[in-house]
């Protein structure tokens, strides 16, 4: 900094006003020092920077898988959202069949350079509800489970589970079949859940959960299962990759969807990727997610004063296309 000031001819305070991106220095001024910066190949040091500021402008991501639909598209709302605030986005990843907890994650987080953590939770962690995040270190769970020492953000999965057996129920349907995801899946037990209260709530009872992985395969399967289960009309499958089997595995059983089955999807994210697609969906913002995900953070670190755990679930909208049948028309 002081070779850059010297050679532009004015003082590092200065030259820390330019890196800084202070609107405290003239554009002249700034213009000629960017081009001293940008000649000698000066670059600002972040360490240096986390000592005197005591943060990094940076936030960890960590994940148990990347490819996933969902995760994928939450990641790019938060890596959005941090490019705009000028912070960076460290991600690691939670192997599967390790060993996993918040505490195990955060541990590793701290010996990273960042500021607050973003857990994209897709499986319950042994210690979820009783971790305490450290002093100086934020952390926010991406998932609809409740917890009293961090702030979470997610989709309503139970509300969209809600919103479509009821959909279906006041389109003349009497009860709703649901192909899950699998077992383990936090998203998948709160869409099961969903489905099941509001089947209970108009005083109907559940019939048996076909267990789906999120694929169309187990999507298929559970429509050729499905087409020969008697009095069968209405299938909601936990995501839109699980729906299109679904069709097409009652198709391979001689049956029309929706003149004999109606079917609907969990995520709407086939949009782009099927032409003329006629499958009903929730859509679900997962950019939106992770933006508010990072500026919750964000917030957070800015102002640890004033953080205090917070729950927002933001809702699904139903997307109608025809894939449905009306049984009161």
């Amino acid at each position: 900094m002081q070779d850059i000031a010297r050679e532009a001819g004015v003082s590092s305070q200065t030259v820390s006003r330019v890196s800084n991106g202070s609107d405290s220095v003239r554009p002249a001024t700034r213009d000629m020092v960017l081009a001293v910066m940008d000649r000698l190949g000066y670059r600002p040091n972040f360490a240096a920077r986390a000592l005197k500021r005591g943060r990094f402008k940076a936030i960890g991501v960590a994940m148990c898988d990347m490819v996933a639909t969902g995760n994928l598209l939450t990641l790019e709302g938060i890596t959005k959202a941090a490019s705009d605030l000028d912070y960076a986005v460290t991600i690691t990843m939670m192997g599967k069949g390790q060993q996993r907890s918040l505490a195990a994650v955060v541990e590793r987080m701290k010996n990273l350079p960042v500021d607050g953590v973003i857990v994209i939770l897709e499986q319950m962690l042994p210690d979820v509800g009783t971790f305490v995040p450290p002093a100086g270190m934020e952390v926010l769970l991406v998932t609809s489970a409740q917890s009293t020492t961090m702030s979470t953000i997610d989709e309503d999965q139970y509300g969209c589970s809600t919103m479509v057996t009821n959909y279906f129920l006041d389109r003349g349907h009497r009860t709703v079949h649901f192909v899950s995801g699998p077992e383990e899946s936090l998203d998948s037990h709160f869409r099961e859940q969903g489905w099941i209260d509001a089947l209970a709530r108009r005083g109907v009872v559940a019939p048996p959960v076909i267990r789906g992985d999120w694929s169309a395969d187990s999507g298929f399967n559970a429509g050729l299962e499905l087409a020969h289960v008697k009095d069968c009309t209405a299938i909601y499958a936990a995501n839109d990759n699980e729906a299109y089997g679904v069709m097409q595995g009652l198709a391979a059983a001689g049956k029309r969807v929706p003149d004999d089955v109606s079917v609907i999807g969990g995520d709407d994210v086939l949009r782009n990727l099927i032409p003329r697609l006629t499958l009903t969906s929730v859509k679900m913002n997962f950019g939106a997610v992770g933006r508010r995900a990072f500026r919750m953070v964000a917030r957070a670190i800015e102002d640890p004063q004033r953080s205090r755990p917070t729950r927002e679930l933001i809702p699904g909208v139903l997307v109608e296309r025809s894939s449905v049948r009306d049984l009161t028309r």
